[in-house]
């Protein structure tokens, strides 16, 4: 009995951190960012409010757990998509400056990159070569949140 307990422990574990390196392991370089007006800190980070595809499945997290990252919509070439997507976090680089920051997926979009919110753009766009072009280059990793 105790051995069942431990194998269904071990079995239970595995499965979890495997888990965890498929999500933390997925990654693409050179993705199209580009920006849009969230502005969440002059909506109390709402969801609802913002209208993103996420808040029917994360509207009702905690207000420290909204604003702990800046946002971004999710559309790109490697990672999960839709749903599986949502309250994900991505650990993006500006791959002009090397600028780093990380982000919490709380929309979908169709540009095949990232929609970051104007506010996360402009803290990596520090050579302002991103808002010159209209967009940035990044790479991205999902990395736990």
């Amino acid at each position: 009995m105790e051995s069942t307990k431990r194998s269904l422990s071990l079995l239970v574990l595995c499965f979890l951190m495997g888990t965890l390196m498929l999500v933390s392991g997925q990654s693409a370089t050179n993705v199209r960012a580009t920006y849009n007006n969230y502005y969440p800190q002059n909506i109390n980070w709402d969801y609802l409010t913002a209208g993103v595809y996420c808040a029917t499945w994360d509207a009702n997290q905690p207000l420290s757990w909204r604003k702990r990252y800046g946002w971004t919509a999710f559309c790109g070439p490697a990672g999960p998509h839709g749903r599986d997507s949502c309250g994900k976090c991505l650990r993006v680089t500006n791959t002009a400056t090397n600028t780093q920051t990380t982000v919490r997926i709380v929309d979908q979009c169709a540009n095949g990159g990232l929609d970051l919110d104007v506010n996360v753009f402009n803290q990596l766009d520090t050579n302002k070569q991103g808002y010159h072009n209209g967009h940035l280059t990044v790479n991205y990793n999902f990395v736990n949140c």
